[in-house]
């Protein structure tokens, strides 16, 4: 049968199995390892069982194990899952585990066809083997909603009253506050003129100065957690102003009555055999004993979800994955004219960690300031400040959340302190403190005309925080999901797809990895069955663009990542992972493409999605900091530093959808963040109700952002920025980033950049075929391939 796109949300109950294993006992030919042909199955030999749901062999979802189930296994679980696939068939394996090992039972196949009417289909589907044979049967039921037949398809935020993305954990708060931070620090020198509704300048924040402020002004508690904390930072730069070294500040505030719990990823790697500071320098077990014998409680966490203790070639997870949310949860002081001696709740997330190499500024400078800036530089062996630069430029977006909403960020924290934190007592009791705080119900900003509705995400699971239901039917109802015998939250994917399926003329995203939906790649010799880089994120955008091109709509996306991910571009990680980003673009743009011809229209897919990194060149200055040694001859230190250029790290992880929508965590667009059971991150969703695009362009915070970033990136504003989804205007980023490549690449140095985004370095063509650019099949100052290559040695649980 022909593969039909299901490209909406299925609703799929499995309720039970009937005379899987008949009277007594059955022999049943079951599809197992090479050399068994046969299994005979009794009701108690039953270990466990369960049934997974395939969309043609992509994995869409599972049940639950059941234990010594007998021949009628009953499971009566249902669930709600977003899909973007081609397939044939939606495929039911029961699935089971006995003292020989694990086999398949049997599957069930229900026609996608079937599906496309969106009517309610109940029935028993025949189980059969490998010889389509067998007497069982499955009954099910499932329903598919179109994504673009709902309502909300390409509507935006109708209205202020919008609840937000339904089935999560954390519902939609209103009457909050938000502030928004580009980089850790902005200096008095980036001052854009960025006119917002009502003749208002935009007003650009500075996160770490803000982050010492809240932290000091903490009376009863201070919150963190994070992938990396280094206690030696320095909040402020200012030489006007006296240094703030964090693991000082926090100390003090510890010694002065202060609870101040933290929540770092233990970094297996740190020990002595591999690197004392680990693989990934996350300094953990030097802020653990620089807590030793003081008030703070640092604990460091290993990333070990509950029933998941080995992945392939028997890597440990605690080892391989990590916690990677960044969040700070302080007490502060009701700001003048609210309720005398009351304190709320604070709260802060994003991407930037509370560590080493994330301060920087808009000027992303890469030789000057080496002795103020930190010095952060792990794309080069042994780089040192000694040696001189360029540094590694940081480019990172965070926020603050004001009101009823960072409470739930305060929620994240006790869950995950209950759960790993060893000691429940330390944690403040906020909600029984009624006469010193004022409680989340009665924190809101509603008389604010700026105010913000705002939603917590999460990719998380039960292995990292405490309290969430066994039962899988009550969990679904909160939006978790049980995979792998997990209840998983996966809420910031969900975001994604909402706010991807909600927009209507434009999305602009940074992000530190963008691959995905490998269901959909084209193989070219690889196992796309391997890879498990299942999330849905690129094949949603793309599909949002050929639904705008076969309706004539103009749509445009811009996608911002890092030339090559942190660390040797040569090393295997980084060019597996350059390799996965490649088949995403490729399987993307080839969509776009077949969409542009079908409508016979002369376009190249880039005038609808266009890919972009960030870079820096600077002139040498009489007040340069001067090295007193130099690096290896002919390394890709040296050459970088003869060509004085590098690419500047893009960090952030955000998107914003018609400038009125905007998403910002710590979750990247790869599978180890949007899983669940991998990463746990923590992401917000949110917009300002008097600020939508319902009629005219949306001017609010959301708009002074991104034309804030765009200023970084382009050192400029042209009167096209303000309609991005215009073919004026992706054509005009894209003739600029083009020229300030071309300035990068030279071998002529004449000025500084005058600006950093920088086309992303492969060709597209009319058709949309992804190739490697003549000349540029390279790095500038590298030997590694932009395309990258397949590891041998890593698995791609690790890579994607």
């Amino acid at each position: 049968m022909a593969p039909v796109l299901l490209h909406g949300i299925l609703h799929i109950t499995i309720f039970d199995v009937e005379r899987l294993t008949g009277s007594g006992c059955t022999r049943i030919f079951c599809k197992m390892l090479e050399n068994i042909e046969e299994v005979i199955v009794c009701g108690k030999d039953f270990v466990k069982i369960h049934t997974a749901i395939d969309l043609d062999g992509t994995r869409i979802g599972r049940t639950r194990d059941l234990e010594d189930a007998g021949p009628n296994p009953q499971w009566n679980e249902s669930f709600r899952i977003y899909c973007a696939h081609l397939a044939s068939n939606l495929t039911f394996s029961i699935k089971l585990k006995d003292p020989i090992g694990s086999h398949v039972i049997g599957r069930a196949y229900l026609p996608t066809a079937e599906l496309l009417k969106g009517e309610k289909v109940q029935k028993w589907l025949k189980i059969l083997n490998k010889n389509y044979k067998c007497g069982s049967k499955i009954h099910v039921k499932v329903q598919f909603f179109d994504a673009t037949k709902r309502n909300s398809w390409s509507k935006g935020i109708t209205s202020p009253t919008f609840s937000g993305v339904p089935y999560t954990y954390f519902p939609q708060r209103s009457g909050c506050r938000v502030t928004l931070y580009q980089d850790a620090h902005v200096p008095e020198t980036f001052n854009p003129k960025i006119v917002l509704d009502g003749d208002k300048l935009y007003g650009q924040n500075r996160c770490w100065e803000d982050i010492l402020d809240a932290i000091s002004n903490a009376k009863h508690f201070i919150y963190i957690t994070g992938w990396s904390v280094y206690t030696q930072i320095s909040l402020v730069r200012d030489r006007s102003r006296p240094k703030a070294i964090l693991g000082e500040l926090l100390k003090k505030k510890a010694e002065e009555g202060v609870k101040v719990l933290m929540l770092v990823w233990d970094d297996k790697t740190s020990v002595k055999l591999l690197k004392e500071d680990g693989i990934m320098a996350t300094h953990d077990e030097d802020t653990r004993s620089y807590f030793d014998d003081s008030e703070v409680h640092c604990v460091l966490c290993p990333r070990t979800p509950t029933n998941w203790n080995s992945i392939k070639n028997g890597l440990q997870i605690s080892t391989v994955f990590t916690h990677h949310q960044k969040s700070l949860v302080v007490d502060y002081e009701l700001e003048n004219g609210e309720i005398l001696g009351k304190r709320k709740v604070v709260s802060f997330l994003g991407g930037i960690d509370l560590c080493d190499g994330r301060y920087d500024t808009q000027f992303h400078s890469i030789f000057r300031n080496l002795d103020s800036d930190d010095f952060h530089q792990p794309c080069f062996p042994d780089a040192s400040i000694d040696k001189g630069g360029p540094r590694e430029p940081w480019h990172d977006i965070h926020c603050r959340l004001d009101g009823p909403v960072a409470w739930d960020v305060l929620s994240n924290f006790e869950q995950r302190w209950q759960k790993q934190g060893g000691n429940d007592k330390l944690l403040v009791r906020i909600r029984e403190l009624g006469e010193t705080f004022v409680p989340q119900s009665l924190s809101m900003f509603d008389e604010d005309a700026e105010n913000w509705n705002v939603q917590v995400f999460r990719s998380i699971d039960d292995g990292a925080a405490f309290g969430f239901p066994e039962d899988p039917e009550t969990a679904a109802k909160s939006g978790l999901i049980s995979w792998k015998d997990n209840i998983t939250d996966r809420s910031i994917q969900d975001s994604y797809i909402n706010a991807i399926r909600r927009a209507k003329n434009f999305i602009y995203i940074e992000n530190q990895y963008f691959l995905g939906s490998s269901y959909s790649w084209k193989t070219n010799g690889i196992d796309i069955k391997e890879i498990g880089a299942l999330h849905l994120i690129p094949k949603e955008l793309s599909l949002k663009i050929i639904s705008k091109i076969e309706s004539g709509e103009r749509f445009s996306v811009y996608i911002v990542i890092p030339m090559w991910p942190e660390g040797i571009p040569e090393s295997g990680s980084v060019q597996a992972i350059l390799k996965w980003q490649q088949k995403t673009m490729e399987m993307m743009y080839s969509d776009i493409g077949e969409a542009i011809r079908a409508k016979g229209l002369d376009s190249n897919p880039k005038d609808y999605l266009s890919f972009f990194c960030l870079g820096n060149r600077e002139m040498k200055t009489n007040e340069e900091y001067e090295p007193s040694e130099i690096p290896e001859a002919k390394s890709d230190y040296i050459r970088a530093q003869e060509a004085r250029r590098f690419m500047i790290y893009v960090h952030a992880k955000m998107m914003i959808v018609d400038d009125e929508y905007i998403i910002i965590g710590s979750a990247n667009i790869n599978q180890r963040s949007m899983d669940g059971a991998r990463d746990s991150e923590i992401a917000m969703g949110a917009y300002q109700p008097n600020h939508l695009s319902t009629n005219n362009p949306a001017r609010g915070q959301v708009h002074g952002l991104r034309m804030s970033l765009w200023y970084e990136h382009l050192g400029l504003i042209d009167d096209s920025f303000y309609h991005p989804e215009t073919l004026r205007c992706i054509r005009k980023v894209n003739q600029i980033a083009s020229k300030y490549w071309d300035l990068y690449t030279s071998e002529d140095l004449v000025c500084d950049l005058p600006g950093h985004l920088l086309t992303y370095p492969i060709g597209v063509d009319g058709n949309g075929e992804v190739s490697e650019i003549p000349g540029n099949e390279l790095f500038p100052d590298t030997n590694a391939r932009v395309f990258g290559s397949k590891s041998e040695l890593l698995p791609s649980i690790i890579t994607t």
